[in-house]
């Protein structure tokens, strides 16, 4: 059988995960928050821009049902508008370079960019724009279309918003971390796939996307 190197991944990105997702020469960071409780409408209203430095779209896949590969993308810019009376008056809004994957193997992340996965030549973004935010118990969930390659679908977004702080710089920051959320690849046209003789899967529809992020106010 002829399997070529390959995970296929989806992203949203938003944008938003709290997990760590550690492999060969590479990491996903894992807000450290074992102190922090999660706020109510914040106190800073206006445009935070996203720390790409601190934010983290990462994602896993079953790989011929035996294990889960882990990557990412490192490649995000964004913007949270945040309303200091009333956080579901807020908006996100999220854009991924799709040139940016990195599964920490290069043949794999090649594959990854090629037509057979995302064909960043053709399709070099990916987006998420929220339409409305709601309050659900002790969490908020972000409803918004996200975009990936020639297929925008609704999708949910269960997060947590923290802050804002002043950070040592002078400046308001806030921290938004989302619980994992799954997608179906092969529902953008992300469908590249071979199966073994027993009928399973080289690479899984069903990708876990977690994300979270840090952004900081606008002057």
């Amino acid at each position: 059988m002829n399997i070529k190197p390959a995970l296929a991944i989806a992203a949203i990105p938003v944008a938003f995960a709290a997990y760590v997702a550690f492999y060969p020469g590479r990491a996903v960071a894992e807000p450290r928050m074992p102190k922090l409780v999660a706020s109510g409408p914040i106190k800073a209203s206006g445009n935070y821009t996203v720390d790409t430095a601190h934010t983290t779209v990462g994602f896993d896949i079953v790989h011929m049902g035996l294990s889960q590969v882990h990557g990412r993308f490192t490649g995000l810019t964004g913007s949270v508008v945040d309303d200091a009376s009333d956080l579901t008056n807020g908006h996100v809004d999220f854009t991924i370079q799709t040139s940016t994957i990195d599964t920490a193997v290069a043949p794999r992340d090649h594959h990854l960019s090629s037509p057979d996965f995302f064909d960043v030549a053709k399709y070099p973004t990916i987006t998420f724009k929220s339409s409305k935010i709601a309050k659900l118990g002790d969490q908020y969930v972000a409803y918004g279309a996200l975009t990936i390659k020639d297929v925008t679908k609704q999708i949910t977004i269960p997060f947590k918003h923290y802050g804002p702080i002043k950070d040592p710089f002078g400046g308001t920051r806030v921290g938004v971390v989302a619980d994992p959320i799954t997608i179906k690849r092969s529902d953008y046209h992300v469908a590249w796939n071979q199966k073994l003789g027993d009928g399973t899967p080289v690479v899984a529809d069903e990708v876990s996307v977690k994300l979270s992020l840090e952004a900081t106010l606008d002057n």
